[in-house]
């Protein structure tokens, strides 16, 4: 099933709906079009394109598969970092336990490629949805749905849904703990927790399997509290344990861990001590997968533990300057609708000129518009209209959603692959 419906999207006809593809393609599946293996720089293209690295895409997803492994962590990574079916494929194949997910249309995409077991990192009380995950478990004994709560009125609320639906199988929930005050979701307090755990526990169509969070919320969050916190979720674990909370599990859930500080959940996590049932630690890391040149290079962990690996940023916008009005100013042709921005403007990493590339020297982005890039140029920078500005960027999240069909490359400009997101 997994297979066939991924081969399906080889199927799709290339026309004007994917930008940055070469023109004379349309009409081609993409299966077609990546059996051609056309260079990203010399072969129709058309600026702005985004591309991904095939080896810097290969070296992350492997570099957390031996992460986890090395720490005994089962890992989830976030989907909607990239929504594309293709790279939940290849986490999958790469050791992860499922995927992780936010809302229920990304939950219903994950599903359409076979997607086994999900972690929905957050609440779900919509009714709809909830009639839709009730209709899933009972079509597919195998398939695994865990979501988060953190009130008695959410508990409330799928109680009631999932009962009108008929639903066989109880759905499998955790308690979110809130990362302190003025963070997001979850519950504040210890005491909260237990109330909405009881009222679980009464619910025909609910079962408690765990306790979870995100340790990128905690205010000032730096080692010390990120790892205090981490410590309350394990406490609270250990505290429901001890109540006979998870009383008749085959294993008991315990998960966190964004991009920022998986390192600090790995250290904790090994803390954690034998409770009723084996404990499944779930990361949850998702933007690791192309990494960037901004936000998460400066926030790794692999920064802070560098004897463990590292990621290499995968992305890179190349985009052509259409405009040099000034020997301190260029416009190239990539702006908001193309690239990041919501944490740090792109960056100009290499020139393209006849086939040569170099650094950036010299140039800066300063600002988007629409549909273009702002150039600061020094007197160092060597820059004509026509050369090809190769940009890096900040937050994978923001990236992957702007761009439909994403050409994979290997180093040389092959593109050897076409990676579909569904947003």
């Amino acid at each position: 099933m997994v297979l066939d419906a991924l081969a399906r999207l080889t199927e799709e006809r290339v026309d004007h709906r994917f930008k940055g593809l070469p023109p004379d393609a349309a009409g081609l599946t993409v299966g077609e079009l990546a059996a051609q293996r056309r260079n990203l720089f010399t072969g129709g293209f058309t600026t702005p394109v985004l591309a991904l690295s095939a080896e810097r895409l290969e070296h992350n997803l492997a570099a957390l598969e031996t992460y986890a492994e090395r720490h005994g962590l089962a890992f989830a990574p976030h989907g909607k970092t990239s929504m594309a079916p293709q790279l939940f494929q290849r986490q999958i194949e790469r050791g992860a336990w499922g995927i992780t997910l936010a809302v229920p249309h990304q939950a219903r995409v994950a599903r359409a490629y076979g997607i086994r077991r999900i972690f929905l990192a957050n609440e779900l009380v919509d009714a709809a949805a909830l009639r839709w995950v009730a209709a899933e478990q009972d079509a597919d004994p195998a398939f695994r749905f865990v979501c988060y709560v953190d009130s008695v009125r959410g508990v409330e609320l799928m109680d009631a849904a999932l009962t009108a639906s008929g639903a066989s199988r109880p759905v499998d929930v955790v308690v979110e703990l809130g990362a302190g005050e003025g963070a997001r979701t979850g519950v504040r307090t210890e005491a909260e927790c237990a109330a909405v755990a009881d009222a679980v526990a009464g619910a025909r169509t609910l079962r408690l399997v765990g306790v979870a969070g995100y340790e990128g919320e905690v205010p000032g969050a730096d080692p010390e509290r990120v790892r205090a916190w981490l410590r309350r979720l394990v406490a609270l674990a250990v505290e429901f344990d001890k109540a006979g909370r998870f009383a008749g599990l085959d294993e008991i859930v315990v998960s966190a861990g964004g991009s920022a500080w998986f390192d600090a959940v790995a250290d904790v996590f090994a803390e954690v001590p034998e409770l009723s049932a084996p404990v499944l630690k779930l990361l949850r890391s998702g933007a690791y997968v192309s990494h960037d040149d901004g936000h998460y290079e400066r926030l790794t962990p692999f920064n802070r533990v560098p004897r463990e690996g590292g990621l290499e940023p995968a992305f890179r916008l190349w985009t052509q300057v259409v405009s040099r009005p000034s020997a301190q100013q260029a416009f190239t042709n990539a702006g908001k609708r193309d690239a990041a921005y919501d944490l740090d403007l792109p960056v100009a990493k290499v020139v393209r000129r006849d086939g040569a590339e170099r650094p950036a020297t010299g140039i800066e982005v300063t600002g988007l518009s629409d549909q273009h890039a702002w150039l600061r140029t020094s007197a160092e920078a060597d820059l004509e209209v026509g050369d090809w500005v190769g940009l890096g960027l900040s937050h994978p999240c923001t990236s992957f959603d702007k761009w439909v069909l994403i050409p994979v490359a290997e180093a040389d400009g092959t593109v050897v692959d076409y990676v579909r997101t569904f947003f």
